[in-house]
């Protein structure tokens, strides 16, 4: 399995350009001297990681080679959302009432807290 990842990663490696390698590269803490190729760097690194640092960097490479081919990123989302068929409209959903319950929640306690500051400040 991790042969087959390694392979992967190193022929999807050889496809993408410069500034996402560098990306890529940063994120595993990996930096290049002057004159040294980012690639080959990373490549290196990659060819001792374990399974799960592979499977990281595939899933990173994939990304950025989906966004790369497309200019919209929310349409790249959307359409990994819908191959997996998850709903994000119903998730979209659920989140903003999270949100505007959370808010709801907020503000009642700070209009409390400053009800009781001012009836301090009048009894001292």
């Amino acid at each position: 399995m991790k042969r087959d990842l390694a392979f992967i990663v190193e022929a999807l490696l050889h496809v993408m350009d410069e500034p996402r390698l560098a990306m890529i590269a940063r994120n595993r803490g990996i930096r290049s001297k002057e004159g040294e190729s980012v690639g080959r760097l990373l490549a290196g690194v990659l060819r001792k990681a374990d399974e799960s640092e592979l499977v990281r960097a595939l899933v990173e490479i994939v990304i950025l080679l989906s966004a790369r081919s497309q200019s919209d990123s929310g349409k790249v989302l959307r359409t990994a959302a819908q191959a997996h068929k998850v709903d994000a409209d119903a998730i979209a959903l659920k989140v903003k009432q999270e949100f505007a319950a959370k808010d709801k929640a907020k503000k009642p306690v700070k209009t409390v807290v400053s009800k009781q500051v001012v009836k301090g400040k009048k009894a001292a």
